[in-house]
């Protein structure tokens, strides 16, 4: 009877059937995710700073970064400058010497340039990826979110610090070919070696890292809240321009102290023979407190917004 009889299954077809349902519904792992799945792995921070480096915007930055002194060099052979000044401000001994000639630049360029590029740099973050509708995509890849801001802003750091650097850097080997390596002259008439110069545009250049760290975070902040990149940018440049306007307001008096750049020039102390540290000790408390108070901002907006684009 047919009922009496067993059932035979050709093995051959189980294992055919298992490996189209393994085919059909991947294994996953107990937090639901696809197993050999890594969070970790997505977006490496080499990939992006790749990306980024091939952007032509990020080349046209570090070209005019490039040009730049050699465009100062060439104002000032035009103009009547004498190369052994000893006394003045700035721009009246920025032909002393090649380190001069870089507190030069740097004093030319803190205060719209450089919080430009730094803006640049972290407000086209996220908001370019939601303004190219990639940014859905880059998150169903699946990259976590938390590791998609972190690893987009480290990319950022890295090439607003590469660009800090390298401002400076290339000011110093025009300014010491065309002035020499002489002394370095401050304002108020005091004179050191070139060797101690040096040391002293380090620091400056990482205190004006440091201090600019507000601008990076509120340009991230103005990222994720936006999908227009160059609102991003331009918002984190008008406060930056708003906060040196009202800093000029002496009628604000102590409250001056509070504007995030208020200790923007704070490193010109580092040219005096006798350093007053107590001024930059504020600006760097003072960038740090600001910037983490934007990115924690940014990153709790980031987590909590509907990604539509």
């Amino acid at each position: 009877m047919a009922g009496e009889q067993g059932v035979h299954t050709d093995p051959s077809a189980i294992t055919d059937l298992t490996d189209a349902a393994e085919h059909e519904h991947p294994a996953v792992a107990p937090d639901g995710s696809k197993v050999g799945y890594r969070a970790r792995r997505t977006l490496p921070i080499r990939v992006e700073l790749v990306r980024q480096l091939r952007r032509r915007r990020t080349q046209l930055v570090l070209g005019f970064l490039v040009l730049l002194p050699f465009i100062l060099v060439v104002a000032f052979e035009l103009g009547q400058a004498s190369p052994n000044r000893r006394s003045g401000g700035f721009v009246d001994l920025a032909t002393a010497s090649g380190v001069n000639f870089v507190i030069l630049t740097l004093f030319v360029s803190s205060s719209f340039l450089l919080p430009m590029i730094v803006a640049l740099f972290f407000g086209d973050t996220i908001a370019s990826e939601a303004s190219w509708s990639s940014l859905k995509y880059l998150l169903a890849a699946p990259v976590p979110r938390h590791r998609l801001l972190r690893k987009k802003a480290l990319a950022s750091g890295l090439l607003a610090l590469a660009a800090l650097v390298l401002l400076p850097a290339v000011a110093l080997a025009v300014g010491v070919g065309w002035y020499g390596a002489g002394e370095a002259v401050s304002p108020t008439g005091e004179a050191s070696s070139f060797g101690s110069g040096v040391v002293s545009l380090a620091l400056a250049v990482c205190y004006t890292s440091i201090h600019l760290f507000w601008v990076a975070g509120l340009a991230l902040y103005l990222s994720v809240s936006t999908d227009a990149p160059l609102g991003a940018v331009g918002g984190a440049v008008l406060a930056s321009i708003l906060s040196q306007i009202l800093d000029q307001i002496t009628a604000l008096e102590d409250l001056r102290d509070y504007l995030p750049t208020h200790y923007a020039l704070a490193w010109a102390d580092l040219l005096s023979t006798d350093v007053d540290w107590s001024q930059m000790a504020k600006g760097v408390f003072s960038a740090l407190a600001y910037g983490a108070f934007f990115t924690l901002l940014a990153a709790r907006k980031f987590a909590r917004k509907d990604i539509t684009s």
